[in-house]
């Protein structure tokens, strides 16, 4: 009987600015992952701001997307092959300029690393909504006839939203906040009801499991938590998916990284 091959993994974490994400390790972090691709959000940095470090770490391609507002939102792809293409826009002027996706092809195989933005506008209002939908639905439509014809898609990243009460402590108190918004949530529950897979509720339908803290004082400690960042996989990518983790013992940002582990053959 043949071997089973080696998983490989793909990560994601929103590092609440890839300089401050340095200073706490992040370089050598990234090296331990033994990951094939890593999506990263909110670098909040320009590419000649990035930590030389992070620029071109050994053993990865590194390719960065950044808001043309200073020190705000950014996304970044680090990849043990550069991909073989790379887009980063939506078609829409004021998103696009927010530095919020990635869209890689590696093989057959198209990652997708996006920070969808959060509802909340600048007086804690709900004035970003409609701003957080539109992104939604732009990057739905982008992607629904590849998923709609088989293919293998993965979408990670921080989606600025916990979909049901299982994924904050709180929710009787959160259902007036951005983030936990009914129609926040009835989006994000469309791309669900549509074909796409949450990777980790597929084998982990418990409460508990959060991603990201409030940096108030013991929040973290005592897991009182948001689930928003994700892995989706469309019905083409999940039957490769072997396992798919949130990694809350990891320090050095307000939000965890997650991963999944996958097939080799998703790549190939």
């Amino acid at each position: 009987m043949a071997r089973r091959r080696p998983a490989r993994k793909i990560f994601s974490w929103n590092v609440n600015g890839i300089r401050a994400a340095a200073k706490a390790g992040f370089a050598e972090w990234l090296a331990g992952t033994r990951a094939s691709v890593v999506g990263v959000q909110e670098t909040r940095a320009r590419i000649d701001q990035v930590p030389e470090a992070l620029r071109a770490p050994k053993g990865f391609r590194a390719n960065f997307s950044s808001a043309e507002r200073g020190g705000y939102s950014g996304v970044a792809l680090y990849s043990r092959h550069a991909p073989d293409s790379l887009e980063t826009s939506l078609g829409e002027p004021g998103l696009d300029a927010e530095g919020r996706l990635q869209i890689a092809r590696f093989g057959p195989l198209t990652v997708v690393n996006a920070y969808f933005p959060n509802g909340s506008g600048p007086n804690r209002d709900h004035s970003r909504v409609p701003v957080k939908l539109d992104f939604y639905r732009r990057l739905f439509d982008r992607l629904e006839p590849a998923r709609a014809a088989g293919e293998r898609i993965v979408v990670m990243g921080d989606f600025n939203t916990a979909h049901t009460d299982l994924d904050l402590a709180r929710p009787k108190q959160n259902h007036k906040t951005s983030g936990f918004l009914p129609e926040e949530r009835e989006e994000f529950d469309r791309w669900l009801r549509c074909g796409w897979i949450d990777t980790f509720r597929q084998g982990e339908p418990g409460a508990g499991h959060y991603t990201w803290w409030s940096q108030r004082a013991g929040c973290r400690a005592r897991n009182v938590g948001w689930r928003i960042d994700y892995v989706l996989a469309s019905p083409g990518a999940y039957p490769f998916v072997r396992e798919a983790q949130i990694h809350s013992a990891v320090y050095g940002s307000d939000h965890c990284p997650i991963s999944i582990s996958v097939d080799p053959e998703l790549f190939e």
